[in-house]
């Protein structure tokens, strides 16, 4: 199905040059792996990377790795390795640790150990000792971690930025954090039109990154404008690629991010529907449809998209009617019954002789 950004209405049209075009067509963070079962297995060789470090790859990165001073953005899980006792997930939390190399708090040492050997979009067991992590007194807060306790981390590194002097966001301008946001958009954006479909999301999730919720919150005016106008196409951008990627839920996710500011926003609706129609949820998906042709009456892509639900539904409605058709099946016509012809003749002789009798004793009288 085309996409809604391919039409030139005005409301659906593109939003300036750094919005892509799409063909066939939440929070920040990465696609989420499953810990039902604790720590993930792992069976490729592990990496020594210090005494206490060792590093076995789950998915491979692409490009550099981090220098010292770079500002990595990273999602982890933290277990205690010997009770598998999970106490952290920036995954829950939808919020990525943000770790400037050379800077990091004392606890994190062997973490960044193990970042500074990883590529951007690389995902990794780490094996930290104690004596990296959060020592000989463990840590009795939070997150609570037992005295002299080995830990494990698997961690996704997004992505980072090369700074020599290791300037974290906090210490950013707004200026600056709505700047360096921009280019990672126009990063994916250039990505996503050679079809690397990961490689975009990292840039647009780093991108997100640098306007969290802390940040937008002190955000008013015209520099809160500022900063949506990079936020939001980054959630639409993230929805058009995962739904490429046929990652339904995580799409609907980042449109209703979007919806969360701009409930009318077009694009959000037009994807968030989409995605709800591919998962089966088409009263959901057809809520979404009419809200968009409200404000984009004469847009083709959904006309489309609602004839084509209005399709499905007839030919859900004539496949029921069959399958009951076959269940119950015609009502039967009434048969009459057969009586036996001897019985038949018998019961006539029987009447007769009984009127011969009668008869003849009425004359005898």
């Amino acid at each position: 199905m085309e996409d809604v950004q391919e039409q030139q209405s005005p409301s659906l049209g593109q939003d300036g040059e750094n919005e892509i075009v799409i063909e066939n067509a939440a929070s920040v963070h990465a696609e989420r792996p499953q810990d039902a079962n604790g720590p993930p297995k792992v069976n490729t060789k592990a990496e020594i990377l210090h005494d206490k470090v060792k590093k076995q790859i789950i998915k491979e990165g692409h490009g550099p790795i981090p220098s010292k001073y770079s500002t990595c953005f990273l999602h982890y899980r933290a277990w205690t390795e010997s009770t598998q006792h999970k106490f952290e997930d920036t995954w829950d939390e939808q919020r990525p640790l943000e770790m400037i190399l050379g800077k990091e708090k004392k606890e994190m040492t062997g973490l960044a150990i193990g970042v500074s050997s990883m590529k951007a979009g690389e995902r990794a067991l780490l094996h930290v000792g104690w004596e990296l992590g959060y020592g000989k007194e463990g840590n009795f807060s939070f997150p609570n971690v037992p005295p002299s306790a080995d830990i494990l981390y698997e961690v996704e590194l997004i992505g980072f930025d090369e700074t020599k002097e290791g300037k974290a966001r906090g210490d950013m301008t707004v200026e600056e954090r709505i700047g360096a946001a921009d280019r990672r958009k126009m990063d994916g954006n250039a990505l996503y039109k050679e079809e690397k479909l990961e490689e975009a999301m990292q840039q647009y999730e780093m991108a997100i990154a640098y306007m969290g919720d802390d940040f937008m919150f002190q955000l008013f005016g015209k520099y809160r404008d500022m900063a949506l106008a990079v936020k939001n196409p980054c959630h639409l951008n993230m929805a058009a690629s995962l739904i490429k990627l046929k990652r339904y839920e995580e799409a609907i996710g980042q449109c209703t991010v979007v919806l969360a500011e701009d409930e009318n926003n077009v694009k959000a609706l037009f994807r968030r529907a989409k995605a709800r129609a591919e998962l089966g949820q088409t009263d959901a998906a057809r809520e979404d449809f009419l809200k968009a042709r409200k404000f984009a009456p004469q847009d083709k892509a959904i006309a489309r998209e609602l004839r084509l639900l209005a399709e499905h539904d007839k030919a859900v409605y004539q496949k029921q009617k069959e399958i009951y058709k076959g269940i119950f099946g015609p009502t039967p016509e009434p048969k009459l019954k057969q009586t036996n012809w001897l019985i038949s003749i018998w019961q006539w002789l029987l009447s007769l002789f009984y009127s011969l009798f009668r008869r003849e004793k009425r004359k005898a009288e």
